[in-house]
Order: structure tokens, then sequence, then C-alpha cells
């Protein structure tokens, strides 16, 4: 028990140490584009922007909800995996007006498939895009020098930023009363890029398709630790999700290796041989409760035409070939074998005349040697 108690202790420890050092180290990066978040690939600025344009802007935390006073929101690359009632609730609101901005490089599948954003399998080289006159006075906007993911607009949806090569990466399509903005590239409304080339009249026109005094809201919700992420495929998809499981791999291959027990041991029972009377008793049963009357009689019946045609030296194939050569070198048996193939089926009826057909036909298959009286 002390050994265990040490375990437990030391892995409490790890934990609570872990924790502390991920809440207290400074978060200079934003891979989801927080905004929250005052670093380059941050979306703070973008909060800040709304305000200063003189809306009302906050943050979507606690419990997710898609619906007035919110006229425009913005979703940045979800970390927490959206539920299909959160994609349904989203997509409702813009069909009733809203004005979304969906901006994030691999997408979230539950999103994408509500709102019919699709994206190429593969990459394209990113960093400047230009734009078409869809967004005024925007000619130019930088993203990351890494690769994208093109999106694979349908007619439906407007193109109005493209990579140098001419895939899209930035599209609006108006649903229902409101409209979806999807970009693949969140870095072009990022803190560190509103700076360079036309990114920040890109935002302005963005945000400027509402009315001056609407409400504009930013998802964080999605950004943190929801129901959602103790879904089994959590577990893998995440990175807390794989931590943890790392963690439980490794206490578990270490108690594996301290020669630990996972519970009491269980002896195994001893086998006891069945006799061939409780084998004969469980196939009747099963014959019984399948009502197999009629395949065993025909099983019984196909047995002994193998028998009489061994016994007889005539070939069983071709079957008509057989029965005209048995009706003439043994007709005795030709005949008492048709007789009983003939009420098979009526023999399939109950037990007992399965059991005489059964008899009548082991006698012919196996007839009883004769005794000659000197």
């Amino acid at each position: 028990m002390k050994g265990a108690r040490g375990w437990i202790i030391a892995a409490v420890v790890a934990i609570l140490i872990a924790g502390a050092a991920y809440l207290v180290q400074p978060q200079k990066d934003s891979p989801e584009h927080s905004s929250n978040s005052d670093a380059a690939n941050g979306a703070s600025a973008a909060l800040l922007f709304a305000q200063a344009m003189g809306h009302p802007a906050d943050q979507i935390t606690g419990s997710f909800t898609a619906q007035p006073p919110y006229s425009m929101m913005f979703v940045f690359t979800p970390t927490s995996p959206f539920t299909a009632d959160d994609a349904a609730s989203t997509r409702d609101w813009v069909r009733f007006g809203g004005v979304l901005v969906y901006a994030s490089e691999q997408g979230d599948p539950e999103l994408d498939r509500a709102l019919g954003v699709s994206r190429f399998g593969g990459y394209v080289p990113g960093g400047d895009y230009k734009a078409t006159p869809a967004v005024a006075g925007v000619g130019t906007v930088v993203g990351s020098n890494s690769d994208v993911v093109p999106l694979d607009p349908s007619p439906n949806q407007v193109t109005f930023l493209r990579t140098a090569q001419g895939f899209a990466v930035g599209y609006i399509e108006t649903l229902g009363q409101g409209t979806v903005i999807v970009l693949a590239d969140p870095l072009v409304l990022c803190n560190g890029y509103l700076e360079k080339a036309d990114n920040g009249r890109l935002l302005a026109d963005l945000i400027g398709t509402v009315d001056p005094n609407s409400h504009v809201a930013f998802d964080e919700f999605h950004h943190g630790l929801t129901t959602s992420d103790f879904a089994p495929q959590a577990w893998i998809t995440t990175p807390w999700g794989a931590g943890l499981l790392w963690l439980l791999v490794a206490v578990f291959v270490g108690l594996v290796l301290r020669g630990r027990r996972f519970g009491p041991l269980l002896e195994r029972p001893a086998e006891v041989a069945r006799s061939d009377a409780e084998w004969s008793v469980a196939v009747g049963q099963l014959l019984r409760r399948s009502s197999g009357r009629g395949v065993a009689l025909g099983l019984l019946a196909g047995a002994t035409e193998r028998a009489v045609a061994a016994r007889t030296g005539l070939p069983l194939q071709p079957r008509e070939r057989f029965w005209n050569a048995l009706w003439v070198r043994a007709p005795e048996v030709a005949a008492e074998l048709a007789q009983i193939e003939t009420s098979l089926y009526a023999a399939s009826g109950n037990e007992r005349e399965l059991l005489n057909a059964a008899r009548r036909l082991h006698e012919i298959a196996h007839p009883a040697p004769r005794v000659t009286l000197k």
C-alpha cells in the first residue's frame, strides 16, 4: 500500500506542477488566434478595432450561443471542436441575418459541414494574396509565409482573396438573410499583420458589412475545454487529451514493470470433459429450437445414399444414373429408400416420426448381417 500511495502522490504533484507552469508562463504565442492574446498571431487588435469603430464588442465565453444581440461573430481556428448543435445554431443565426467571419487553417468538421465549406486536400504556398473588387480599397494582403490549405468555393461562394497561383483563400457567401465570410489564412486579420499591405483595410471592410451600432462578438468558447472535449475522439485529436493518454500509458507500463497486479487473482475454473450423451442432447436441443428436423433428415438421407453406393459399388454422381442403376442392381433397397425419402417431409412434423425415419434410414445404410442356420 505504501508503494501505491507514493505513486499516487507523485502523479498528483506532477499534474499540479504542470498546471501551474502552464498558467504562470507568459502566453507569447496564440496558434488559435485568440482575441485574448497580444501576440503577433493573436486577434486582440481586431476586438479593439471593432470597439474603436463604435461597435459593442465582447467575447463569447462560458457557454456558446449564436443569437441576437450579436450581429457579427468572428470564429478563429477552433481548438475545441464544434458540436453538431453548435454548428446548426450558427448556421441558423446566419440565415436570420448574422454576419459570420470564419477564419481557420484546417477548418472544423461540423462547422464546415453546416456552412458548406469545401477545402482542397493539399497545400499551396501562402504569403501575399491578391484581392478582388469584392472588397473595396484592398489590393494585396499579407498572410502566412508557410503553406495553406486553399478553399474550393462553389458558384454561390464569391472569392475575394487568391494566392499567386490563383487558389481561393477567402470567399463571401450570402446565406439566407446573412453572410458567411470564410478565410483559409487567419493571420491576415491578426495583430502582427494588420499594418502590412492592406490587411487593416480588409478588417475595416469586413466589420463595415454591419451597421455602426451592431454588436460584434469573438468566439472564445471554442478556444478552451468544452463538454465535447471529453468525447472519446478528443483523447487523440487534442494536445491535452494526447498528454493524458500518454500519462495513463506511462503509469500502466510503470506498474507492469514493477510487477503490480491490476486486481485480485482469479483462478481458472477446471474444465470438465463432456460425455457423448451430453453432446447428443445439446445437438438435439439446437435442432429442436431451430426447427431443424427437415435438415437433419436430409443429411441422414444423403449419408444413407452414400453408404448404399459404397456397398453396391455404384457411383453416386450423377444422381439420376445412380438411381437407375440401383433399381436394376438392388430393387428392394431402391424401393425402400425411395419410399422413405418420399415421406421425409411428413416425418419432419414431430420427433416420433423423425426418430422412426432415422431408424429406417440407418437399417438401410447398415443392414444387420443375416444368420444362416445349418
